[in-house]
């Protein structure tokens, strides 16, 4: 019984001195539990060396608390500032890498859009720089192809070695000129030598506005033309999958470089409240657009039945059947539940209960984005 005894005072000794701060078992306090003694009196002379602990705890005064605020924000401050100051220490070989065929590409947390404007301001002097907010909602692709080849035909006439033989071809308005046509041009060997650039500045190259694969396609064509030289930056931790190995290695020949700003995304942010409360038709049009490129021709054929049908909205599913049946569209009821099962499951169809009991369909897209989906459609 007596080794029970002091085994489980050796339990009650091990889980109150588990539970307390170890400061309170140093030999500098002077107390603890021991086996053995009297409990009541040890936790009582413990309580009184918490109490004393307690006490000797200073506490941090309110202008104190702000002093050690003000000068943790000066240590980042300090920082962020030696950081960019080594960044803007590379601009010089970040040219001579430019010159040498590589496109740069910048990123790293923070916003880059002031580091890259002081880059093309203060080491590009020498080229014509055209600037992309890519982080823009919609962006006009064959309007940035036209003012890149209007600054490069102004340089062509001020170096004055333009082919006599092209001169009629170069002299046509770029503005009737097809994208191809202006990246042929762009790629011309219409200057001898390497004196004839244009930098292309695109900020958010992984931006809303330029997001979707053709239009990086392009982007890359252009990065890959002679006479173009290109810096961008990235913010989306998935943007490099928007590029194809011959997109990287090829056409754009990325020189990555990580350049951590630490700047808030003021500009930037900007642009978010209006992405949310006006993107949506341009969202659920591309995202429509995308499911349809999954859907078979039939179920595509029926889908744009659909849309012509819903401009009212509200059809009963019966009458759907009928309709599409008279278009040969389905054979069989089954086969167009089926049909509307897998635009139900994408969200391009949703389902009412009209009033007189009656299961009606609608798609759940404002006209203009409709329309925007019957021109992708056909």
């Amino acid at each position: 019984m007596e080794i029970r005894r002091n085994e489980g005072r050796k339990m009650l000794y091990n889980r109150v001195k588990g539970a307390m701060a170890p400061a309170l078992f140093s030999e500098s306090c002077g107390a603890g539990i021991e086996p053995g003694g009297d409990t009541s009196l040890q936790v009582h002379t413990l309580n009184n060396e918490i109490h004393k602990n307690i006490t000797r705890i200073s506490i941090i005064l309110s202008h104190q608390v702000r002093a050690y605020a003000v000068s943790f924000e000066l240590k980042i401050l300090l920082f962020v500032h030696k950081l960019n100051s080594q960044i803007s220490s590379q601009m010089r070989f970040y040219v001579y890498v430019n010159r040498c065929g590589f496109s740069l590409l910048m990123y790293g947390f923070g916003s880059k859009k002031a580091l890259i404007e002081d880059f093309a301001s203060t080491t590009l002097t020498e080229y014509d720089v055209l600037v992309i907010n890519g982080y823009l909602q919609s962006i006009n692709l064959k309007q940035m192809l036209i003012a890149l080849a209007e600054l490069l035909w102004d340089q062509l006439k001020i170096q004055r070695r333009t082919p006599s033989g092209n001169s009629s071809k170069v002299q046509q308005p770029f503005n009737s000129r097809s994208v191809d046509d202006l990246l042929a041009f762009l790629d011309g060997p219409q200057v001898e030598g390497d004196e004839c650039f244009v930098c292309v500045v695109i900020h958010n190259i992984d931006g809303p506005g330029l997001r979707d694969s053709e239009t990086q396609q392009y982007l890359a064509r252009m990065a890959a033309c002679s006479h173009i030289c290109v810096v961008a930056s990235i913010d989306h931790v998935n943007a490099p999958l928007l590029w194809d190995k011959k997109m990287v290695h090829t056409q754009f020949n990325w020189c990555w470089y990580h350049v951590p700003t630490f700047a808030p995304y003021k500009v930037e942010a900007t642009f978010y409240p209006l992405i949310l409360t006006h993107g949506g038709t341009t969202q659920s049009v591309k995202t429509a657009s995308i499911v349809l490129q999954s859907l078979t021709p039939n179920a595509q054929n029926v889908l744009y039945g659909c849309v012509n049908l819903f401009i009212i909205p509200g059809m009963p599913v019966n009458n759907l059947y009928t309709i599409c049946r008279e278009r040969f569209l389905v054979s069989s009821q089954v086969t167009l539940n089926s049909h509307l099962t897998e635009f139900k499951d994408h969200e391009l169809v949703k389902i009412r209960r009209h009033s007189d009991g009656q299961d009606c369909l609608y798609i759940p897209l404002a006209t203009e984005a409709l329309e925007k989906l019957i021109l992708e459609i056909t």
